[in-house]
């Protein structure tokens, strides 16, 4: 069973002369399904490491960077309950 998927111009583009490129280098000519699925299975040692792939390159605060955030909050002398910040977060 296979399934149809979109690309790019420019990523058609180069599975065509990967298949090409395999063609001339083997004598076999491979399906651009066949490329995709060994592209696919060998491209991240762990579907962790895929996953990450596709997260932000997220730089923590420094610690000074941090003080600095914390310094502009202070104390209202008003106790809030964990139940009360989750009915305003979320209407529970």
């Amino acid at each position: 069973m296979s399934a149809s998927i979109k690309v790019t111009d420019t990523s058609k583009s180069r599975l065509e002369e990967l298949q090409a490129e395999i063609r001339l280098e083997t004598g076999r000519n491979v399906t651009q399904q066949e490329l995709l699925d060994r592209i696919i299975a060998s491209t991240y040692e762990s579907k962790d490491e895929l996953v990450d792939s596709f997260r932000d390159n997220f730089e923590p605060l420094s610690d000074d960077e941090i003080e600095e955030w914390l310094s502009g909050s202070s104390d209202w002398g008003v106790e809030t309950t964990e139940n009360e910040i989750d009915e305003v977060l979320c209407g529970e």
